[in-house]
């Protein structure tokens, strides 16, 4: 069977379903885009029936419906739960797309649209392999789908959907496409995904926004104070200075660290395509240690006071902040909420009330190379991309995959297709036609390999 003829002979029906996906503005953070979550879900759903589903269907949640369809090909065969999300990041700020972000494009190589790599995309690439699997005669295994539409803001409701549906989702593993390779040279498979802790802070001053120039000096600047507190947190060799903080932090063995060092990297090509003069980060480890072994804090947005256009000398009523610590094995996003919000509340002076909101979390993720699943995924890439793929730990955050091993028992292989250069979460984001393609052939080696 030839995959690549396939792909080819239905490329421009593959465009176009995928641009039907990507013209939907699911922005799961707005809720004035909830209609948008229904109508994506649905077309999810319409996709998976199309493509050779026994069954999809659109299900209610707390939060947004998630998409669940299935392919039974004998019950005493193991089974395969592809996991994906539909909801999409916010585009602004809008000024900074070269190309409307819901109108996809393609162009130098590339498909450019909102949703183009996280997750449309690479799941888009799950879709269409199993479509071939299942019109080829290649399915070893039945497979099981789960597409929900929060992942961006922390999977609400998904936990809850799979306690209530435990006999719906059994499966043997997990299959997810929403994490990156080393380059498109470097093939690799995410092993290791970190945890996260995201909070809102608020901090107010005086009852309302005064004279700076009246007021300025004797009155607590909301915003001052909120950035001194905030730059308490990492010290000058990058190291997080809430008590206790790395308690529980993994030691990652000498083994792995060599592992991680033999991943090709060009500093000075890392620096010159995020346009920066130096890197920064905890003193003792290497750039790609930084990014995948190690915790991190950052301060993901901070406003108040005026920020239109001109001069206004104010001194404001409030300023906030939203802060997110990247968390390794072992830590608790949980007890590291806590101590944030401990430690916030600590430092805080009494001239400013301040309040810390925990938003959403999850824990780190460590997948075992020797499961037979990643033994077939490993084929797959061999097959797609003509080596065998790394092995690494990436930096970014899943939470819902550690959720399933904890509710459903079972482990996730992490078949990841993005490259940093594809700028998701940021404007102009963008996926490689040839990584897509070759995804598709890597997933539908997957099935072919997996349940002999």
């Amino acid at each position: 069977m030839d995959t690549k003829k396939y792909i080819d002979s239905h490329r421009e029906r593959f465009f176009n379903e995928l641009f039907s996906l990507l013209r939907i503005p699911s922005i799961s953070a707005l809720p004035e885009h909830r209609k948008d979550m229904q109508l994506c879900a649905e077309r999810w759903r319409d996709l998976l029936l199309e493509a050779g589903a026994d069954r999809a269907e659109v299900m209610p949640t707390s939060a947004s419906p998630v998409v669940f369809a299935e392919k039974i090909v004998d019950r005493s065969f193991p089974t395969v739960l592809v996991y994906a999300h539909y909801d999409v990041m916010p585009v602004e700020p809008l000024e900074l797309w070269h190309t409307e972000p819901f109108e996809p494009v393609v162009k130098d190589g590339k498909l450019w649209a909102r949703g183009a790599d996280d997750d449309k995309g690479q799941g888009f690439i799950q879709l269409k392999a199993f479509e071939i699997a299942v019109k080829e005669g290649l399915l070893r295994c039945n497979v099981k789908f789960l597409i929900e539409g929060g992942e961006e803001i922390g999977s609400p409701g998904v936990e809850a959907f799979c306690k209530e549906h435990l006999d719906l989702l059994k499966c043997d593993v997990i299959l997810v496409s929403d994490t990156s390779m080393v380059g498109l040279d470097t093939p690799s498979i995410t092993t290791g995904l970190r945890g996260l802790a995201y909070w809102e802070i608020e901090v107010t001053g005086p009852n309302r926004d005064l004279h700076s120039g009246i007021f300025g000096g004797t009155v607590a600047n909301p915003i001052n104070e909120l950035c001194k507190m905030l730059a308490g947190v990492v010290d000058e060799n990058g190291h997080i200075t809430l008590p206790h903080f790395y308690d529980k932090v993994e030691t990652v063995s000498a083994q792995e660290r060599a592992m991680l060092g033999a991943v090709p990297y060009d500093e000075e090509k890392y620096k010159a395509a995020i346009d920066v003069e130096a890197l920064s980060g905890e003193v003792g480890y290497s750039p790609l240690e930084r990014t995948a072994i190690r915790p991190t804090f950052d301060i993901c947005g901070i406003w108040g006071g005026y920020t239109g256009e001109g001069a206004k000398t104010v001194l404001p009523s409030k300023a906030y902040a939203k802060v997110s610590c990247r968390l390794v094995p072992h830590q608790n996003h949980e007890e590291i909420s806590k101590m944030f919000i401990d430690y916030i509340y600590s430092v805080a002076p009494r001239s400013v009330k301040v309040k810390v909101s925990p938003m959403h979390g999850g824990e780190s993720y460590v997948c075992p190379i020797d499961l037979p699943a990643y033994r077939a995924a490993e084929k797959g890439y061999e097959l797609a991309f003509g080596k065998r793929p790394l092995a690494v730990r990436r930096g970014g955050s899943i939470p819902i995959i550690a959720t399933f091993e904890k509710v459903l028992g079972v482990k996730s292989v992490l078949m990841g297709f993005g490259l940093e250069s594809d700028a998701t979460h940021s404007p102009n984001e963008n996926f490689l036609i040839e990584m897509y393609e070759k995804g598709i052939i890597a997933v539908v080696e997957f099935y072919n390999q997996f349940g002999h």
